[in-house]
Parts: C-alpha cells; sequence; structure tokens
C-alpha cells in the first residue's frame, strides 16, 4: 500500500496557550497529507482536475484520537495512507509519530466529486478513477 510521510515543525502559532498543538491544527496537517499522498502516486490536483474532470475530494467525515501532546518546537512525522475504496469514497488514515511513540491518528472519509452535468452549480459523486485505485494499492 502507498505510504506518504511527511515532518512537520510545530510553529508557535500552532499552539493554545498551554503549549500544545490546537486541535484544528492536526486536520490542516492531515488534508495537506492526503494531498501528498495523491502527489506521491503521481496525482497532482491541478491535473488530476484536468485529466478526471472532477472537481475535488471533500472530506465528509473526520474523526481523530490524540494519545501523547505535541508542544511548540517539536518535530513529528505523519504517515499517511489510503485504506479503504469504496465506489466513489475512500478512507484515509494518518499516524502522527513522536519519535517512535504515537501521539495522534486521523481518520477522514472523502468523496471522488465531479460538476454535476444537470446544475454545474452543484457536485456530484462519481466512482474514483481505476488509475487512482491500482496506484495507491501499489506497493511503496
Amino acid at each position: 500500500m502507498l505510504t506518504a510521510f511527511r515532518t512537520v515543525l510545530i510553529e508557535w502559532g500552532d499552539c493554545d496557550p498551554a503549549g500544545i498543538v490546537y486541535f484544528p491544527r492536526y486536520v490542516a496537517w492531515f488534508d495537506n497529507c492526503t494531498h501528498e499522498l495523491f502527489r506521491r502516486a503521481g496525482f497532482e490536483k491541478y491535473e488530476m482536475r484536468q485529466k478526471f474532470d472532477m472537481v475535488g475530494i471533500p472530506m465528509v467525515d473526520i474523526r481523530a484520537k490524540f494519545y501523547i501532546p505535541s508542544r511548540y518546537g517539536e518535530f513529528v512525522d505523519i504517515e499517511s495512507r489510503v485504506t479503504a475504496f469504496r465506489r466513489s469514497s475512500f478512507d484515509v488514515h494518518h499516524r502522527m509519530l513522536k519519535g517512535d511513540k504515537l501521539a495522534a491518528e486521523g481518520f477522514e472519509t472523502r468523496v471522488w466529486v465531479v460538476a454535476d452535468p444537470d446544475n454545474p452549480a452543484h457536485i456530484r459523486s462519481q466512482p474514483v478513477p481505476r488509475e487512482i485505485i491500482e496506484r495507491m494499492q501499489a506497493d511503496d
């Protein structure tokens, strides 16, 4: 299974007054990591939009688990991979590590969407292209 890796330096602005990461920052990092996963598979977002005539991959469900706090000045490593594909949706699992310790996990469900041909101001789901699925399921 294809895995993306990203190292993040926790900045002053990422933290709350207690000096630990403010929870919305995790969502932003996980979102960036999902796009890095697609880039690593050979699909830059702009190119995907052109090639597959898609609008995007909006998040329809997200949850996180926090195990140990992360603080200003620390480096964390995030591993991301797609864990399941369905017709038009897929799940992404993110693992945030501080050294060898699991600090947090993120779980996303996203949907492959295109412009609705009956109403271009709206979007509708469409099956995830086979090429995307094959690249994401390939060994690193």
